[in-house]
């Protein structure tokens, strides 16, 4: 059963087309991810899943409802973790939760079951000001505040952005716990290592979706050999191998280069040459398996290709 249904949606902001005829999906009981870099309009589909905006084409219905017509219907069904902390500083953690709460005519004490593996971790620091929690903390807050009146729908738009990675890994612990309990969750998030945590993902990118598939269906898809590449200069290492002829695709990872050669097999005694030549010594290479950032770097290419 789809709990959110986009068909042909658009959405654009003077002369930035924001969103581009997206048409997906989502299934109840999903963990599903919106995957994509800053300015990708993930957030704008948020804003329109949310009801706080409207397509300019297309349709889009959340819970069966349809989000123009019948949005009164769907935001006390909805809860909502935006990308900024947008609880109330001045308040407490638990003036926070008693007024998220109250907002939804429930109280803390109806739903702290739901909540509890949450903020039982806040409840030493709940006469502490939202806004001198850390990070991890501020978003273990939002999170249990978007939770407290059990919604249908959990939308988490970029949710462990800033946060450390011990935080990072923490919260997407919490995400499997809440779909264990049957919540449907959407999330966004620009950093390509949490999307392997989603059932599936849609990757998207200048406000159209590239591919929706399951993390490993997606991995799957690339088909090239891949090489990773090391060398003390990074920058002249890259520059090298765009120059190299049979070069098909050369992408910086972290300490090594990604790279895919346009033949089926990549001799590798002929590129050390190459390389050498450029005066480049002591080149580390080495067969290595894709993750599903490569797989988004290969359909950005295709993309602006076309």
């Amino acid at each position: 059963m789809s709990l959110v249904s986009l068909n042909n949606v658009s959405k654009s902001f003077d002369k930035v087309q924001a969103v581009s005829n997206v048409t997906l999906q989502v299934n109840a009981g999903e963990l599903y991810g919106f995957i994509g870099p800053d300015g990708a309009g993930k957030t704008t589909l948020f804003r329109m899943l949310t009801t706080l905006l409207v397509p300019d084409e297309g349709t889009c219905s959340v819970l069966g409802l349809d989000i123009v017509g019948e949005y009164k219907k769907i935001r006390p069904k909805l809860g909502y973790m935006p990308g900024r902390f947008s609880l109330y500083q001045d308040l407490t953690v638990e003036e926070n939760m008693q007024f998220f709460a109250s907002v939804f005519n429930t109280t803390i004490e109806e739903n702290y079951e739901l909540v509890k593996p949450i903020y039982s971790q806040l409840e030493p620091f709940k006469k502490r000001f939202a806004g001198n929690l850390s990070g991890g903390m501020k978003q273990k807050l939002a999170l249990s505040c978007a939770l407290i009146h059990k919604p249908d729908l959990l939308l988490l738009d970029e949710p462990t952005t800033g946060v450390d990675a011990v935080s990072r890994k923490e919260f997407w612990e919490m995400l499997a716990m809440l779909k264990q309990e049957g919540i449907t969750i959407i999330v966004s998030t620009p950093y390509m290592d949490e999307a392997e945590q989603c059932d599936r993902v849609a990757l998207i990118d200048n406000g159209q979706i590239m591919r929706i598939d399951s993390p490993k269906n997606v991995i799957s898809s690339f088909k090239d050999a891949l090489y990773g590449i090391k060398h003390s200069s990074k920058y002249s290492l890259i520059t090298a191998l765009r120059e190299y002829p049979y070069a098909k695709s050369v992408q910086p990872f972290g300490e090594f280069v990604h790279y895919t050669d346009q033949r089926d097999e990549l001799p590798l005694s002929e590129l050390l040459n190459f390389l050498k030549s450029k005066n480049l010594e002591d080149v580390e290479i080495e067969s290595i398996q894709p993750n599903i950032e490569d797989v988004f770097m290969e359909l950005m290419e295709e993309q602006n290709h076309e």
